[in-house]
């Protein structure tokens, strides 16, 4: 895994504040930390502009009826892993691409447009020079994602302030069968949080040519149906986790449910969900130091209920998250979304 960005307690703490709430005033963050607002708000900038860490709007997909996410992985010829793992980040199917250590070399979460864009699509990532085999699994539900994980560093206090007013923690992925239908407004409004998550109600208007107050009701309004939410992009270390995971299971249909939602709770745990194809639960996670593994392996995953195989692989480099190009010193560059 490259070096990530190296950053103090303060840097670290308020990280963890924007994983808590992306969008969080500064001054709000400084009241969550005990720390005085302007050493946060300049810190905080100043984080934001060495790219140690970004703020990216996401739409939903699966929420939104705008496509489903299908997670690949690919064997690459020896020693072509990067160069499979680039090839892949290269495309904008691919939302987030990682190079591996296990049973598979590089996995990949890619976005269709529908379930008939399947074929198509796997083709094209299949066709990668260097590729030698792949496999594909269907993402069909979501018991938590990223912009939820709590990474329980702050304390139940903080994370009060932080994510009080507002900020949806959770997003009821069970309950959601009818897609939401998005305004050509609010794909615009859309687009320019991608771009930047933290962007303000004023810039939002100026570029949209509506009032303050009525951005302000439609980003608030995009949240509270759980269509957009603001992932806070960064790598692990930074925050002191210095492992990072996928988590590849079969379990007893009858069990993903309660294993899905047990997982979903775990402090390690970053993104779960459910998939059609050989394994039926998919989890990213991330562990303090690599000594972890062994007790996460058996004390963790080992009592789950229902389980029939697992197959762990580390992640060493990321190439791309949320649609973020990650550069090999770690650092997150918002220049391209979806």
């Amino acid at each position: 895994m490259p070096d990530s960005p190296t950053v103090d307690e303060l840097d670290r703490r308020i990280v963890l504040a924007l994983q808590l709430n992306a969008r969080a005033s500064w001054k709000q963050i400084a009241n969550a930390l005990g720390a005085p607002e302007s050493t946060v708000t300049r810190r905080g900038q100043l984080l934001l502009a060495d790219h140690v860490v970004a703020v990216t709007g996401v739409l939903d997909h699966l929420r939104c009826g705008l496509g489903i996410s299908i997670y690949m992985r690919f064997r690459a010829r020896p020693g072509r892993a990067l160069a499979v793992a680039q090839a892949v980040a290269a495309l904008s199917a691919p939302r987030f691409v990682t190079i591996t250590i296990g049973s598979f070399d590089v996995a990949a979460e890619v976005v269709v447009k529908s379930h008939r864009d399947v074929m198509s699509v796997v083709s094209q990532l299949e066709s990668i020079d260097d590729v030698v085999e792949s496999e594909s699994m269907v993402v069909i539900r979501k018991f938590s994602a990223f912009e939820e994980w709590d990474p329980g560093l702050l304390g139940g206090q903080a994370t009060g302030v932080l994510r009080t007013g507002g900020a949806v923690t959770d997003y009821a992925h069970r309950d959601w069968v009818e897609p939401e239908q998005l305004t050509e407004q609010e794909f615009e409004i859309a687009r320019i949080l991608a771009e930047d998550g933290r962007a303000t109600y004023a810039t939002i208007a100026a570029r949209t040519g509506i009032s303050e107050s009525t951005a302000a009701r439609r980003v608030e309004s995009l949240v509270k149906r759980g269509c957009l939410r603001f992932r806070c992009v960064f790598e692990s270390p930074v925050i002191g986790f210095g492992v990072e995971f996928l988590l590849w299971l079969i379990v007893e249909p009858g069990r993903i449910d309660e294993v899905g939602e047990r997982l979903a709770k775990h402090p390690s745990t970053r993104y779960v969900s459910a998939a059609t194809g050989r394994h039926n639960l998919i989890l990213q996670g991330v562990l303090p130091h690599y000594g972890d593994l062994y007790q996460y392996t058996t004390q963790v995953v080992g009592q789950l209920p229902g389980l029939v195989t697992a197959d762990l692989t580390l992640q060493v480099q990321t190439l791309k998250r949320a649609w973020v190009p990650i550069g090999p010193d770690g650092r997150p560059s918002p220049k391209e979304h979806r």
